[in-house]
């Protein structure tokens, strides 16, 4: 209905974001009473995420015979991710040695931290180890998605073992598989509003001074973002020749969704769903995406490496560069197993301070921006998981295989439908 006004999804959730904006500034007292519109939204989409995966990545697996070619694309996967995660590494070390956001700085109190500080660091073995899940149904409920995306594989391969008697498991999760997408489209129709909300809240609660404390800091990491995305992202798009027009196209509602409600979980779906609609096989996308929201958060890569020194440079504390390595792949490591919890970013930067005895209280400082940072590195986030799907079906030549429905006319294909089924 809206594309036949002349407005896009896109368009829709632009004006939304506007006037949340408006709302938030303007009119504070009822910014902060939108608060519920945002979070039934977030709570709508975070329903659909792990059938989707689930029946995805069944399909993907256990619906084609040739398990080598899935590893070999697991293999391609990570390998792009580490590769990918280090360069944001090292590009947000670079940019907060040359800015220098942390001098100066006066550090607070521990007490503002809310309970951060005392978060649980956990250990290298301890990070394995909740990687597999204890009880897929607990993983499902906590909206844990690595440990979900491995009790997947693991379920899938054990179905594609038996033959025969693995139909109608097949078959009823390519039916899920459709169901949960048509459903994403009626939870997006409330997008607009559930983003507007979302921003209006942001403003009305931190006020627009927000962008002006700590500026030189969040001038630093959205600057490393535009250079990651022109130095990183794109050659790495040219390399792999994929489609920039049709993949910015496709990207941009996803990661318009994530930067407004800072919610990785919220551009799920429409990200899994966009991709394939650009020609990435499901398989491929039901594997790439799931897996790279715990192995390449780009953007919170460069968020922690970022905020780990500005830490430091407060506290007046020098660091050679390869302390600052160490420190940075430790965060990298740290946050592949933070998936699931709130504010996980600061959780893991307050563990790894901690851990190198370094000012635990530079997190109270950053809490005060962690928001407005917190918007980028969600859509960098989810702009990079995009790209790899694209990067791993280009490597495995699979780009483009497989016809997808053309998600501008589902709309009008449902009624036709409808009106054939009438008759």
């Amino acid at each position: 209905m809206e594309r036949r006004r002349g407005l896009s999804q896109t368009h829709l959730i632009f004006i939304g974001m506007l006037a949340g904006l408006i709302i938030g500034f303007a009119f504070p007292g009822l910014g902060t009473k939108l608060e519920p519109l945002s979070t039934i939204f977030i709570r709508l989409v975070k329903t659909i995420i792990v059938p989707i995966i689930f029946a995805t990545l069944v399909v993907g697996i256990a619906g084609h015979a040739d398990l080598k070619a899935v590893g070999r694309m697991g293999i391609k996967a990570i390998v792009y991710f580490e590769i990918v995660t280090t360069l944001a590494l090292f590009l947000g070390l670079v940019v907060v040695n040359i800015t220098k956001p942390g001098v100066g700085i006066q550090l607070g109190s521990a007490g503002d931290l809310q309970g951060l500080s005392t978060a649980k660091h956990m250990t290298i073995r301890e990070i394995v180890i909740n990687i597999f899940p204890e009880n897929f149904f607990d993983s499902a409920a906590r909206g844990d998605v690595l440990e979900v995306v491995v009790f997947t594989i693991l379920f899938a391969i054990a179905l594609s073992l038996i033959k025969e008697k693995k139909k109608p498991i097949i078959e009823f999760c390519e039916a899920l598989a459709e169901t949960m997408f048509k459903y994403t489209n009626i939870v997006m129709r409330f997008a607009p509003i559930g983003v507007g909300a979302a921003i209006a809240v942001v403003v009305a609660s931190k006020g627009m001074n927000v962008l002006l404390n700590l500026c030189l800091l969040i001038a630093s990491f959205y600057g490393a973002i535009v250079v990651f995305l022109l130095a990183v992202l794109l050659p790495a798009a040219l390399v792999f020749k994929v489609p920039i027009k049709k993949f910015i196209s496709a990207v941009k509602e996803p990661a318009v969704i994530a930067f407004s409600t800072s919610s990785s979980e919220a551009a799920l779906p429409k990200a899994m769903e966009n991709m394939e609609a650009i020609g990435v096989p499901r398989r491929v996308v039901s594997f790439v995406i799931p897996t790279g929201y715990s192995f390449n958060l780009d953007g919170t890569t460069i968020y922690l490496s970022l905020a780990s020194i500005f830490a430091a440079q407060a506290a007046g504390i020098e660091l050679g560069f390869s302390q600052q390595l160490i420190i940075g792949f430790t965060l990298i490591f740290a946050s592949k197993g933070a998936a699931g919890v709130p504010r996980a970013s600061l959780v893991v930067l307050a563990g790894t301070l901690a851990s190198f005895g370094l000012p635990v209280e530079a997190v109270a400082v950053i809490l005060g921006v962690d928001t407005v940072m917190d918007m980028g590195r969600t859509a960098v986030n989810v702009t990079g998981n995009c790209l790899a799907t694209v990067v791993v079906a280009k490597w495995e030549g699979v780009f483009g295989e497989k016809e997808v429905p053309d998600m501008e006319t589902e709309p009008q294909d449902d009624d036709e439908t409808l009106r054939e089924a009438s008759l």
